[in-house]
Order: C-alpha cells, then structure tokens, then sequence
C-alpha cells in the first residue's frame, strides 16, 4: 500500500509558484474527477468476466506468464490507487481546515497536487534480479500527474490481455462445440451407411477430425493468448481478432467428408436402379456377342476369302464384379459399392461398345455382298428401262456377277470385278453415239 508524503511543516518548499485558491480548488476537482474515473475503470476490471475466468483458469503457455504478469500489475494498481486516493485525501484535509487557506496551506496543497508527494513501495527492490544490481531504493515517490499516467499504462496492459483472452473464450470454444456436435452426427450417419475408421479413407478423416478439435478445444480453454492475433497498428484494448485458422480447416475438412457421405447416401438410395441398368447393359452387350459369333459362322460358310475377326466370349469378370456388388447391396456395404458402381458403369457401356463394334466388323462382308448385290440391281434396272436388257453381252456378265453373288460361299474380289464389268457394258451401250457429220454416213 502506498502513504502520502508530508504536508503541513514539511521541510522542503513547494515545486514550482505557490498556487492561489482557486488554482488550488480547481486542481482538486480535476484530481478528485480523475479518481473517480480510475475507481470505476478498476471496479470495472475487477468484475470483468475474462478476469474472473482468468482466476480460475488452469492457464499455460503464453497465457500463463501474461496473466501472472497482470495478476502483479492489478495488484500494483490497487496499490497506486490506495497512494493516490490518501494524497487525495490529504489535500481535500487541507483544503477544508479553512475558508481562505494561508500562505503555509496553498504551500501544503501545492506541495500535494503538484509535487512528488506519493510514495510507494518499490516492488523490483526486492527482486532477485535487483539483488545483484547494488543497493535499490525500497521506495518510488509520485506526482500524482505521474501516478495517474503510471496505472493509466498498467491499467491498459492489464485491459488488454483480459478482452483478449475473453474475445478467444467467447469465439472459440461454443464454436469448436457446435463443429463436434456436427461432427457427431456426420460419425453417426457414416456408420450407418458403412464408412468406418480402417475401412474407408472418410471415416480416417472423421477419426482426425476429431483428434484435432478434442486438442484444439484443450488448448484454446488453457492459453487463449496463443489463439490472438493482435490488430495491426492498434492501441486500443482487445484490438484484434481471434485466430480461427485451426477451427476452419477442421470446418473444411469435415464439410468434404460430409459431401462424400451424401454421396454414398445417394448410392444407397438409387444401388438397386443402378444395378437393374448395369444388368441391362451387360445383357445387351451379351447378345449383342451372341449376334456377332452367329453372323461369323454365317459369313465364313456364305463368303469366300474373306478376313473375319474373332469373337470374345461373354464378359465374365464384370458379371462377377457385379455380383460383388449386389453383395454389396445385401449387407449395406455403401460405402464399397460406390466406387465399384461407378467403375462398372464405365466399363460396362465400354463392353457394349466393344461388342457392337466386333458386330459390325465380322458382318462387314456381309455388307459388301449386299452393296454389290443393289448395284448390279439398279444398273439391271436402268439398262432394262432403255430397253438393253436383252443385249447378249449384258446378259452374259450379268449371269456371271449374280452366280458369283448368290452362291456360297462367295468371293467377294472375283464378284466385283464381275460387278464392275457389267456396269462397263451398260455404261457403254448407254453412252450418246460419237462421230459422223450432219448425220450422214461416212463415203468410202
């Protein structure tokens, strides 16, 4: 606690000209303003939810040797303030002894209001480290303008650290529970659908997440100074903002995991349409195999000479990956028959492809025998409508080229070129006459 120093028959004389009365009367009114402030500022502090929660607190880290520096400070400025309420005090004790103060009290009162007439107790004195730095003074002597300007500084260092840890308090911990209560139900809902710790990389996460928000809250509730990121610039007490950096990438992370179990929900939800599909387009493609064996037997007894591709059995390693998944199904395994159902999906339209495509290959000598076929036709239909069917030599290479393309098995080079004969023939005969002159005879 400090005590006011000596007034009335001090020894010394008064810094500075001896206030008259009224400059002493208005200095005690400022003097008794600026108490009145400090004391509410104080009370103010002293019931502060942070530092109640402070007090209590089982604090570590940076948190910990800042409260324990504030603890002093507080303390310090109780002290302060006892010294600068008994000058206080003491020049109001003064003041009153006399309606029209003497020469000797505006004296005292200078020497309180204006002069280094606080003395209190210096702490660092009995320190360990002043204890090797020579002889310390036990005591520290005040204006009370210095004494003001001492615990305004002490008052916002102490200010400061207590928003600060009380702007984490308040941000962060309901947070980090609403995320776990979040949490909880995502644990729920992806053990329900089959996506465990072990067994699917989501439910790793999941297990991950809830390490760090476990540690996470741990550490905010016991050092929340190590979650505050000062304002740039800033004086004022608090100024900043809590670092949720930690608390938004456990937000983000258990936002994908929670997508990634709706996705496996909407395959619980369609598995069974998506399996009837899937069946349907393996059978297609089956048959479709099926077709393409058949027309090969077909064009190696009907076409001659002819390159035919083989044909592939049936997909057999996707009908057993798709009984696996339908296994799936039966014993609610979502989380396995997502990825499956989507690579069965892929393959099996690239298997009817496949199929369709050797379809189209094996018959494509088919298909050359049925062009052929429709050309000899339609030039047999031109000539006959300009009356050329008869002409013998039409005749004869027409019944060579339809022998040749209807009789098995077929060469399909050799019936060409006795299609591409005839239609010499016929374009031949079908071409306008050329020569002669005003259309008269040639003269010997």
């Amino acid at each position: 606690m400090g005590v006011a120093g000596s007034f009335p028959g001090f020894a010394g004389r008064p810094p500075g000209p001896v206030m008259d009365r009224d400059e002493a009367d208005r200095a005690l009114a400022r003097l008794a303003a600026e108490h009145e402030a400090v004391e509410t500022s104080l009370l103010a502090l002293q019931d502060h939810a942070g530092r109640r929660l402070l007090e209590g607190a089982d604090l570590t880290g940076v948190t910990e040797r800042r409260w324990a520096a504030a603890e002093q400070s507080i303390t310090l400025l109780w002290e302060y303030f006892d010294a600068y309420t008994g000058a206080l005090a003491r020049a109001r004790e003064i003041r009153a002894a006399r309606r029209n103060p003497g020469k000797d009290d505006l004296a005292a009162l200078t020497e309180v209001l204006r002069g280094d007439s606080v003395t209190v107790g210096n702490r660092a004195a009995v320190s360990p480290q002043a204890a090797t730095g020579g002889p310390a003074r036990l005591s520290e002597r005040f204006t009370l303008e210095e004494l003001v300007a001492r615990m305004n500084d002490l008052y916002a260092g102490s200010l400061d650290m207590v928003v600060a840890a009380d702007s984490v308090w308040s941000a962060l911990p309901a947070r980090i529970d609403l995320l776990a209560a979040e949490l909880r139900r995502t644990r729920s809902l992806a053990h329900s659908v089959g996506v465990r710790p072990g067994e699917h990389p989501a439910g790793d996460d999941l297990e991950s997440i809830t390490e760090e928000l476990t540690t996470l809250r741990v550490q905010v509730i016991s050092d929340p100074l190590a979650f505050w990121l000062p304002g740039p610039g800033s004086a004022a007490p608090g100024g900043g903002r809590p670092d949720t950096a930690r608390y938004d990438r456990a937000a983000r992370a258990l936002e994908d995991v929670r997508r990634e179990i709706e996705a496996v929900l909407a395959v619980r939800q369609d598995a069974e349409q998506r399996l009837v599909q899937l069946r349907d387009v393996l059978s297609r493609a089956d048959r479709t195999l099926s077709e393409a064996r058949s027309a090969r037997g077909e064009v190696l007894a009907k076409i001659a000479a002819s390159e035919v591709p083989a044909v592939s059995g049936p997909p057999t390693a996707l009908q057993e990956r798709l009984a696996a998944a339908s296994e799936y199904r039966r014993h609610a395994q979502w989380n396995r028959l997502s990825p499956l159902l989507d690579s069965l999906e892929r393959e099996a339209e690239d298997e009817l492809l496949r199929a369709r495509d050797s379809l189209t290959s094996v018959t494509a000598p088919l298909a050359v025998r049925a062009e052929l076929r429709g050309r000899l036709d339609a030039y047999r239909a031109k000539v006959t409508r300009h009356g050329l069917a008869e002409d013998p030599l039409l005749v004869e290479r027409y019944d060579a080229a339809r022998r040749m393309l209807w009789s098995a098995p077929c060469d399909l080079r050799v019936a060409e070129q006795a299609v591409l004969r005839y239609q010499r023939a016929a374009t031949d005969l079908l071409a306008p006459p050329t020569g002669g002159h005003d259309g008269q005879g040639e003269t010997s």
